[in-house]
């Protein structure tokens, strides 16, 4: 094992063996140092199709709905919500140096019919697959730079396997969880969605913040409980100004103004110690919190290809 130093840490490289191809391909493990940021180092990946930006972009797009009938595990009754329905968003932020894409939707693009038309499995009803409205902006998944998962649940991980070519950032905790041996059996974690990240090329971090394009813009901030390592996404966008994209650490809007925490928190107690730490955040840098599962809130989204800058 090679270790080399970063300017806030150490990074060991890992032979990893792809088990389909016999090539060898490192596993990079990023460990931050005194509680600083690991500094992310881009890869040099060309994009084939769109062109570089002058500046920090965010696309938004639209990965479907889930039909909540219960939601009582939220702390509510159907009548406290202005809707039960949860929006599944996937975001695709290109920097001048890189591109990071953020969630993977709910359902595969592979149960898309050739014909079109929305799907519905389970609770989840999805329109257009992901990879068409990448294509829609110029991008395919080898594109893109960066992965990163703000958790593993099944509702934002489906496509995970089209973006192995990229590197994951990913915490510990949560990679432990996802790789475990014997894998994992609760009915929120679907392992086929993301099976080839095994041998991605990958930053795995320990309880810390990562700014992947190094120059504060894009920041990946550690905020467990949900997950034991779930993730929160900071963008410093020029135009539009500082954005908190949430993952779960909220799922409605009223879940945020009146304290609730679901019952299915991985940890309800680190999930309040979290909120407190990010609503803190939020006040410090005067940033927007985007709910991810924000039905009402996501449809006032604009979607790619337009973007946020």
């Amino acid at each position: 094992m090679a270790n080399h130093k970063t300017r806030s840490g150490w990074c060991s490289i890992v032979p990893v063996m792809m088990l389909a191809a016999a090539i060898v391909t490192p596993l990079v493990a990023c460990m931050a140092g005194g509680g600083q940021s690991v500094d992310a180092r881009p890869l040099t990946m060309a994009q084939r199709h769109a062109p570089a930006p002058g500046s920090l972009r965010l696309y938004v797009f639209d990965c479907g709905k889930l039909r909540i009938g219960d939601p009582s595990v939220y702390g509510f009754n159907k009548d406290d919500l202005a809707t039960t329905d949860m929006s599944v968003a996937c975001f695709l932020v290109a920097h001048p140096k890189g591109t990071l894409m953020w969630d993977v939707g709910a359902l595969p693009d592979g149960v898309f019919q050739s014909e079109g038309g929305a799907v519905t499995q389970g609770r989840a009803t999805v329109v257009k697959p992901l990879k068409a409205q990448l294509a829609e902006v110029g991008y395919d998944p080898a594109d893109i730079t960066y992965l990163a998962l703000s958790h593993y649940h099944w509702d934002h991980t489906a496509n995970a396997n089209d973006f192995a070519r990229s590197t994951w950032i990913v915490e510990k905790a949560d990679r432990d969880v996802m790789f475990a041996d014997p894998p994992p059996t609760a009915t929120n974690i679907i392992p086929d969605h993301y099976s080839a990240l095994r041998n991605s090329k990958t930053v795995i971090l320990t309880g810390t913040d990562y700014d992947v394009f190094g120059d504060g813009t894009v920041i990946i901030k550690f905020a467990p409980g949900h997950t034991p390592g779930h993730q929160v996404l900071f963008l410093k966008l020029a135009k539009t100004g500082p954005v908190v994209l949430s993952g779960d650490l909220y799922h409605y809007p009223e879940e945020r103004a009146q304290h609730h925490i679901p019952t299915t928190e991985s940890n309800r107690e680190q999930t309040a110690t979290t909120r407190v730490a990010i609503e803190a955040f939020l006040k410090k840098t005067g940033a927007q919190l985007w709910i991810q599962h924000d039905f009402t809130a996501d449809a006032k989204l604009k979607k790619a290809p337009d973007y946020y800058e």
